[in-house]
């Protein structure tokens, strides 16, 4: 019917246009240009897919229909969603919007929706989506947005403070998204990215990619097992080549290959093993190594309330095998943690290394001043060539280390003249301190009082400095 050059809907016909079978209404492939008026309140479900709605207004439905629980729009060319086209249909759990041409999501436009589960959005124009056009889908388990032309990823849908609590499955495969947060995904609990698929998109190639596909991959998660070979990258340069992105650590950029981790801990720390399992809510149960199952009994090992495992203060003899079996109505899984305990706590390790490091340095600080002593050390010794013999008051001395040669010592070097040079360089020679020094070498005075003077020819001498001179010739060499 066209009225004022627009084409108005019709009542409802369940002999011509539509097939009515009890609560299920049928109007697939009529070529209908609007939603029939005069629908029973009854209907559960509807099926307009394969016709040609292209807007769906408010009033499509003048009667609240709280038993329609799936509503079906594919493939009607559908390029317009009013804000209020589902106010009358709340109770609604699937509906499908896929192969249309919708470009834009508005804000709060599935609101009423808080029953809804399924969101069939795949095969459209869809460019842009705000952030709160999800909002009040509190019971959204899957939503299919792949093969529009989105470019960027929905993170917000799966964060942990604004999650779509029982969201299962979010499909953004097949679209124009370029960037990833790649540390959020992979902080996501295995439940979550399980669910999760992004496959063929423009995304660049990088290890940091590789990482998390294959970690994923080895934890046999659906997005990357079943989508394998459709998980490809975008090299750098003019030719946009693409190369399968779990193939990275072969070609292009040889990434390491990922394998997952042990669990590693010290002596007294606590340590929480978690049970990251593919499906949420599944009844779970640990084994410790030995085969022993967890106990009320068994203090250092504690199940915790999300199925996680506690165990600490760890002892060397909890390293081994923890098995966490998880089950479900569908699904059964079995994961296996092996826990590595050194056997040192980590301030002792801490300490170890410090210990080692200090030792380390004072060996080389040894070495070091050996050398500066063995090759840096002035000569000072009467044998050394082109150097005269230091010359001093006769008061003056030497400390410790250091050997001078007073004049009163050249007199003493000139009596042993007859000795050898070769026999003079091989004695040890030691010169006393004068007498107004109560030690000499280091030791105190025997004395204890000055030293009387003598006389010997015409030469004016100390009784030290005499002894000086015969320990000088002596053949018994002094040790200082």
């Amino acid at each position: 019917m066209r009225i004022s050059g627009q084409f108005m809907p019709s009542p409802l016909d369940c002999h011509k246009t539509c097939v009515c079978a009890s609560n299920i209404i049928s109007c697939s492939k009529n070529n209908l240009t609007g939603v029939p008026t005069a629908l029973p309140r009854y209907t559960a479900v509807l099926d307009l897919s394969f016709n040609a709605i292209t807007r769906l207004r408010a009033e499509w439905t003048t009667v609240k229909l709280h038993r329609l629980h799936s509503l079906l729009l594919s493939h009607n060319g559908l390029n317009f969603l009013s804000t209020e086209a589902f106010i009358y249909v709340t109770r609604l759990r699937y509906l499908d919007l896929s192969s249309n041409r919708l470009q834009l999501l508005e804000e709060f436009i599935f609101e009423p929706l808080e029953h809804l589960e399924v969101l069939l959005l795949y095969n459209n124009h869809i460019s842009q989506i705000d952030r709160s056009a999800f909002s009040g889908l509190l019971s959204l388990q899957r939503l299919y947005l792949s093969q529009n032309q989105i470019s960027r990823f929905p993170i917000e849908l799966v964060k942990e403070k604004s999650r779509l609590e029982t969201l299962t499955i979010l499909d953004v495969s097949s679209n124009r998204i370029k960037v990833l947060s790649l540390h959020e995904l992979q902080a996501l609990p295995a439940w979550i990215k399980n669910g999760l698929y992004f496959h063929n998109n423009p995304l660049p190639c990088s290890c940091e990619l590789y990482d998390l596909l294959a970690r994923w991959h080895l934890k046999q998660l659906s997005s990357a097992i079943d989508f394998r070979d459709d998980h490809t990258c975008v090299k750098p340069g003019l030719k946009k080549e693409k190369v399968a992105t779990l193939d990275l650590n072969k070609v292009f950029l040889n990434c390491s290959e990922v394998r997952i981790m042990d669990e590693q801990a010290y002596l007294d720390q606590f340590l929480v093993l978690n049970c990251d399992t593919r499906q949420r809510n599944m009844m779970k149960s640990w084994v410790l190594p030995g085969n022993i199952p967890v106990s009320p009994v068994n203090k250092s090992a504690v199940m915790l309330d999300d199925g996680s495992l506690q165990i600490g203060p760890l002892k060397a003899e909890d390293s081994g095998v923890y098995t966490c079996y998880a089950t479900s109505d569908s699904l059964n899984e079995t994961q296996y943690v092996t826990v590595v305990v050194y056997n040192f706590t980590m301030s002792g390790g801490l300490e170890n290394m410090k210990t080692a490091y200090t030792t380390l340095v004072g060996c080389l600080a040894s070495i070091i001043m050996v050398l500066i002593y063995l090759y840096l050390t002035p000569c000072r010794c009467i044998c050394c060539p082109n150097q005269g013999l230091a010359k001093s008051i006769p008061r003056d001395s030497l400390h410790s280390s250091t050997v001078s040669i007073s004049q009163v010592n050249e007199e003493a070097g000139r009596e042993c003249g007859a000795m050898g040079a070769r026999d003079f360089f091989n004695r040890h020679v030691a010169f006393l301190e004068p007498k107004d020094q109560l030690e000499q070498n280091g030791r105190l005075n025997p004395i204890g009082e000055e030293d009387e003077e003598w006389q010997e020819g015409n030469q004016e001498r100390r009784r030290s400095d005499a002894e000086s001179v015969s320990s000088v010739c002596s053949d018994t060499p002094m040790v200082v």
